[in-house]
């Protein structure tokens, strides 16, 4: 593969897990405030014992599993694109050693 396709993926990973990590902090301070939320209103629900109030742990609760769940599989993306990228970086170190015609 040539080091010019190379650098034209890497800059590609690159774009993406800025993104992705732009997200991933967006994703955080929601679901700090998710959390917060979910565990007041628990704390509402076994104090006051009322069904709606454990109605709306529940709903809390739900609302921040999705979000957790959501940042799992982001982390798990970046992860794989990391190692894509390190792969890349593998690949274009080869090619650059190749075409300079020399080894270590």
């Amino acid at each position: 593969m040539g080091a010019w396709l190379v650098k034209r993926q890497l800059t590609g990973v690159g774009k993406r897990l800025r993104a992705m990590r732009d997200e991933l902090s967006v994703i955080d301070a929601g679901l700090a405030l998710l959390a917060d939320d979910a565990a007041d209103s628990g704390v509402r629900s076994v104090v006051s014992g009322s069904g709606h109030d454990v109605a709306e742990h529940r709903s809390d609760q739900r609302h921040a599993d999705v979000h957790r769940a959501r940042r799992e599989r982001l982390v798990g993306a970046i992860s794989d694109l990391e190692r894509r990228q390190d792969e890349l970086l593998d690949k274009l170190s080869a090619a650059t050693r190749r075409s300079s015609g020399g080894g270590l």
